[in-house]
């Protein structure tokens, strides 16, 4: 079955910097896009940010642009996402989701599905 985690999150100040990472239980995420997805209270599953199979194509919600960076880890079997100059609106749950090959913005293409982790950015 597959499963995914994610890690990372936690309490950090405005300004600051968190890394979650993704992993894979039972399969190589080589072959599946990872999407990242958050949920704030009160709100609706936004796309964060996606990666294809391939690693060649990234892509960002504008409300991430040059701050969020995600990649692959091969040797790991993980994909992360690195977030700086985190802001107040960035707390929610983060999600990791794998789907076939290519990312979509629509989290309902992703059949596969993490816990979440708690990102709180506060002073």
């Amino acid at each position: 079955q597959l499963q995914l985690v994610e890690s990372g999150g936690g309490l950090v100040q405005p300004g600051g910097s968190l890394r979650l990472s993704c992993a894979a239980s039972g399969f190589t995420l080589d072959y599946y896009a990872i999407g990242w997805f958050r949920q704030a209270p009160g709100k609706e599953r936004e796309g964060v940010s996606c990666i294809s199979s391939s690693g060649g194509s990234t892509n960002y919600a504008d409300s991430v642009k040059g701050r969020f960076t995600i990649s692959r880890d091969k040797a790991r079997n993980t994909v992360s996402l690195q977030m700086n100059s985190l802001k107040p609106e960035d707390t929610a749950v983060y999600y990791c989701a794998a789907r076939s090959a290519f990312c979509s913005n629509w989290y309902n293409a992703y059949p596969y599905w993490g816990q979440g982790t708690q990102v709180t950015v506060s002073s």
